[in-house]
């Protein structure tokens, strides 16, 4: 779903959101949180504070689950993968093995950086007349007014999910534990169960009475199986506290664990799914699973006030980020002000002019080439900061030509005793994916699919055996030539936007790691999208309580439309390295997640 659309449909779950933290806080009568003594007033809390290893993510069990891998022996990566395969159980609403996965790891023997892709490919047995003409079939067995633009569900937008080739590739290289040991956590839970987090219990919920009423989902019967809990009355999805076990998922994690990244793209497991996709008349088949690697990659970087910050390249977002920094780097922010109009207005701007580059530009550098090398020029950065205004929006923002110049997502984070740092995001794409679980495994396929074009002039359109865009991507920061930070902020076209609030907000406005993931966020959508939707003009900002009233008129004033926040604002965790060797981990407050550290 484009975003514009996805932002429409996230909008509708994130007022319910709202609501219930209203009703919920609204039965304190008068009083509202404590006052903090040391910090700044409005963070959630300090940064915490670790000397050995440390693991940042959305799920408590996993954090800890994963520090008890360091503590075995285990490496950063080692215990990223237990984490991720924790919370692939833990929060089946937003990834698992169904999907693909990014990371970036500092090596501190090498002291490099190294990226890696895992995104996965559409079936080989279906070119752009085929998908075309299977779309159009599908919005009409559904009963649904035919659209240019794949559809959500289903099993039309399902790739070749990566997230095993990915977790066996970082291992391979830097795992220090034998796989069983990173998955024995994940097995462990889903064989006798979890207690659900508070936001999860929302998703689900939303998530699965959507399956239900949508008319493109081929079967659903093994989503209600695997993710409803037996009630004899149909089954309901699990509340706040409620346990939760997936023995099936056990078992497929344990045939990995035990067969290794083979079974699962060469044997019992893609025979499975193989014969899965026949039945219900999916177009992905053994040989895509079988012909399926991900890649290292170079991240690309910019230098921004000193600091060096990485991005992985296309067919990701990344360079969205760096695109962005680079044309900010002609403001001094820090002068500006933190959440002043002209900040903001240079930042919105910023991004605008990044995204329209991003939705013409970005696509598998395998199909097109990709002019990253302009994009991120100093040159191309001052021709298009010329094009901002700080006193009024500009109505006329499209796509520069860097030729010119060429010549619902998980995050987490983990840090080691030695000094490695492991930056990884993993993701079905929008919600829990695309409706369709392969018979007795236990996971979910991703529907990244969807963000494929239509429109054959496009560098995104949809080919086969192609990769599509990818809106997932781990960041970090290196400084003087030494690892910084570590850090992702999940959700979206929300994920460069956040990035850039989050580095502003640590190097220029001297914020601390959790200060910066707790202050306000802004969010704008409206450009045109990498699907082929055209721009919708200036857009709309969405703006967080956290701004203050007047600035909000002022950017009224300079041509913006300003909304309320509906809770799509991501999901952000980090650990940074002090000089001294420490580690300082921070957290999303808006979600569930922990910093754990020893």
């Amino acid at each position: 779903m484009p975003f514009g659309r996805l932002n429409r449909l996230a909008n509708g779950l994130g007022a319910l959101i709202m609501a219930i933290g209203f009703m919920a806080t609204a039965a304190y009568g008068q009083m509202s949180r404590g006052d903090r003594y040391s910090g700044a007033p409005w963070a959630t809390r300090s940064p915490v504070l670790a000397q050995h290893g440390m693991v940042a993510s959305e799920q408590p069990l996993a954090s800890e689950a994963a520090v008890e891998i360091l503590k075995k022996g285990g490496s950063a990566v080692d215990a990223a993968i237990a984490a991720n395969a924790m919370i692939g159980l833990m929060q089946p609403v937003l990834n698992g093995i169904g999907g693909d996965l990014f990371a970036i790891v500092y090596d501190p023997k090498t002291h490099t950086l190294y990226g890696y892709n895992s995104s996965g490919r559409s079936p080989k047995g279906r070119d752009l007349a085929k998908m075309t003409a299977e779309v159009e079939a599908a919005y009409k067995r559904a009963g649904l007014p035919p659209k240019p633009h794949i559809p959500p569900v289903g099993s039309l937008p399902i790739t070749v999910p990566g997230t095993v080739d990915g977790w066996f590739a970082l291992h391979q290289k830097f795992g220090r534990l034998p796989m069983p040991d990173d998955l024995a956590p994940a097995i462990h839970y889903a064989t006798v169960g979890f207690p659900v987090t508070q936001l999860i219990a929302t998703y689900w919920k939303g998530n699965m009475a959507a399956f239900e009423k949508s008319k493109l989902i081929e079967e659903l019967d093994n989503a209600r199986h695997t993710y409803l809990i037996p009630d004899g009355h149909g089954g309901h999805t699990p509340g706040e506290g409620e346990v939760f076990r997936n023995p099936d998922l056990a078992h497929t994690l344990t045939m990995i664990a035990q067969g290794g990244r083979d079974v699962f793209y060469n044997g019992e497991i893609a025979h499975t799914i193989d014969a899965y996709f026949k039945r219900v008349g999916g177009g992905l088949r053994y040989e895509d699973f079988a012909a399926h690697r991900g890649e290292w990659v170079e991240p690309l970087s910019v230098n921004y006030r000193g600091y060096d910050v990485y991005e992985l390249p296309p067919n990701g977002q990344g360079g969205a980020v760096l695109e962005m920094l680079q044309v900010l780097k002609g403001f001094d922010l820090k002068k500006i002000g933190p959440g002043s109009a002209d900040a903001l207005t240079a930042m919105i701007e910023a991004k605008r002019l990044a995204f329209e580059d991003l939705a013409k530009w970005y696509a598998d550098p395998a199909f097109v080439h990709v002019p990253m090398k302009g994009l991120l020029s100093d040159a191309y950065a001052d021709q298009r900061r010329k094009l901002i205004h700080l006193g009024h929006a500009n109505p006329n923002i499209g796509p520069g030509d860097p030729k010119l110049h060429d010549g619902d997502t998980i995050y987490l984070t983990a840090a080691d005793k030695d000094g490695m740092m492991v930056s990884l995001i993993q993701s079905n794409y929008r919600g829990m994916g695309s409706g369709l679980v392969p018979d007795h495994l236990g996971f979910m396929f991703q529907d990244r699919g969807e963000l494929f074009s239509l429109d054959p002039q496009a560098a995104n359109v949809y080919a086969a055996g192609k990769r599509p865009f990818h809106t997932i991507i781990p960041a970090f920061i290196m400084k003087d030539g030494k690892p910084f930070m570590s850090f992702g902020l999940m959700g979206g076209d929300m994920q460069p936007q956040g990035h850039v609030q989050i580095v502003t907000d640590i190097v220029d406005f001297g914020m601390n790691v959790q200060e910066a993931g707790d202050a306000a966020r802004w969010r704008h959508v409206g450009n045109a999208e990498v699907t082929g939707e055209p721009s919708q003009g200036i857009g709309e900002v969405e703006m967080e309580s956290g701004f203050d009233l007047a600035v909000k008129a002022e950017l009224e004033k300079r041509g913006y439309k300003v909304v309320p926040g509906t809770g799509n604002f991501g999901g952000y965790q980090a650990i940074m390295r002090a000089p001294n060797g420490v580690y300082w981990g921070a957290s999303e407050m808006r979600k569930d997640g922990e910093v754990v550290g020893y």
